[in-house]
């Protein structure tokens, strides 16, 4: 056992002390050889992987572009954000939220328990290193991972193995809109939102209708704005909770016994009986059921925590359109506006984009044929979660922080394999030696 340990010894080494041991390649470039696998990204997916290899006792580097962990909750969500599903769905692996935590925790209350998290688990990543490139090395069997740091420096760090773990939300998405540059009203992404308050008063054009677009719009609404919500495509509105329970948890057991087309069918009437009929106010309903197209594109159905009534009592518009275009009414005038495809014209003084974010593993990730070119795993490998040459991708399933959790564990598990036999290899060549 002595002889295993002093092995596992000899090839590990603790995640924080890997940058010690760079070797200079070039006056601008080093390289640090990562002992265990490198984590690229310390959101709630690369935690959750980190944490579960420690509990394995295997050394990881983490790699993360921003000055702190889970970068998306700390510095591109609103302030009233809250966990759209009960706290129970989104504990990450080996730690359940605190007893005193509301069954919807808020933004400060997750990053709280993620903080909690890498603080129990002595996970200590890498900050403000953008990760540039990944390719692996066939000859040395190796992956080859670059990162620039924030005064420029550039490493290279080497591993086994690699875990993307940067997420489905790394950048934001705006669509292309005409007429942006004349426009004189505030254009922002829902990233850039913090609270309606600076709005008071202002006719704000919200662009997207999913869960975030939805809950602005109540902000929006309640801190005395005017907000116009712009439906581009079908949408799925369901009430939060069902028969005092709520409606994900309902759904997940139903799903034990039932196909998801029979449980849609039951969401939807429970629906229409609790909301009414939605079309009536400008929500189509899609021809799919809300897990069904949960399933096949990976979009929520959105849980309502407050704006539909009111949309149903007109404080907030939604409307349906396909297209709309910025303009300036003349050179002579500030009034601003959106012109819209079906020829109606109307004024705003900002428009919100809350129209998403994709995943950005495609302009640094070269090999692995793991993700499409969107970013997302491909349905073709046998496991979304593992690719060849000790390639893992976590948080990319569409399911969330239970999904994401769920693969944490999974990789992690693989990995430790492959790191148990890797030191009984070099403990078994060390007594050979002797």
């Amino acid at each position: 056992m002595q002889t295993t340990k002093q092995a596992a010894a000899d090839i590990s080494s603790n995640n924080t002390d890997t940058s010690s041991k760079n070797n200079k390649q070039s006056s601008t470039t080093s390289c640090c050889v990562v002992h265990g696998p490198i984590i690229v990204g310390a959101g709630p997916s690369g935690l959750a992987v980190a944490a579960t290899l420690r509990r394995h006792g295997v050394p990881f580097t983490v790699l993360e572009r921003s000055d702190g962990i889970a970068d998306l909750w700390t510095n591109r969500t609103y302030d009233r954000l809250r966990l759209h599903l009960p706290k129970v769905f989104c504990e990450l692996p080996h730690v359940a939220f605190p007893d005193d935590f509301p069954t919807y925790p808020t933004k400060h209350d997750f990053l709280r328990y993620l903080r909690s998290y890498a603080a129990g688990f002595a996970v200590s990543p890498m900050f403000g290193r953008a990760v540039t490139r990944a390719r692996f090395d066939a000859a040395a069997a190796l992956w080859r991972v670059t990162a620039v740091s924030d005064d420029g420096a550039e490493t290279e760090f080497v591993s086994r193995w690699l875990v993307v773990a940067s997420g489905e939300n790394a950048e934001v998405v705006v669509p292309k809109v005409k007429g942006r540059e004349r426009f004189e009203g505030e254009v922002l992404h829902s990233s850039e939102y913090r609270s309606g308050e600076r709005f008071k008063g202002k006719r704000v054009l919200v662009v997207g209708c999913g869960n975030s677009g939805m809950e602005m719009c109540l902000d929006l609404c309640e801190h005395g704005a005017m907000p116009f919500m712009s439906v581009r495509s079908g949408v799925h509105v369901l009430p939060r909770e069902m028969f005092g329970s709520s409606t994900f948890g309902i759904a997940m057991k139903l799903l034990k016994w039932l196909p998801v087309k029979l449980v849609d069918r039951f969401l939807l009437l429970v629906a229409s009986m609790v909301l009414g009929d939605t079309e009536k106010y400008g929500l189509k309903r899609p021809k799919l059921g809300p897990l069904e197209i949960k399933n096949i594109t990976g979009k929520s159905p959105v849980l309502d925590v407050g704006a539909w009534s009111l949309i149903k009592s007109g404080n907030i518009k939604a409307f349906a359109v396909t297209n709309c275009r910025l303009y300036q009414k003349s050179s002579h005038s500030t009034a601003t506006g959106a012109r819209f495809v079906d020829g109606n014209e109307m004024a705003f003084d900002a428009v919100i984009f809350a129209t998403g974010y994709r995943s950005n593993v495609p302009s640094w990730l070269k090999d692995g044929d793991l993700f499409t070119e969107d970013g997302k795993p491909k349905a073709q490998h046998p496991s979304n979660w593992r690719g060849p040459n000790g390639l893992y991708c976590v948080g990319f399933s569409g399911r969330g922080l239970l999904g994401a959790g769920a693969d944490a564990l999974r990789a992690a598990a693989d990995i430790a394999g492959r790191w148990q036999e890797m030191v009984a290899a070099a403990a078994g060549a060390k007594i050979s030696s002797v």
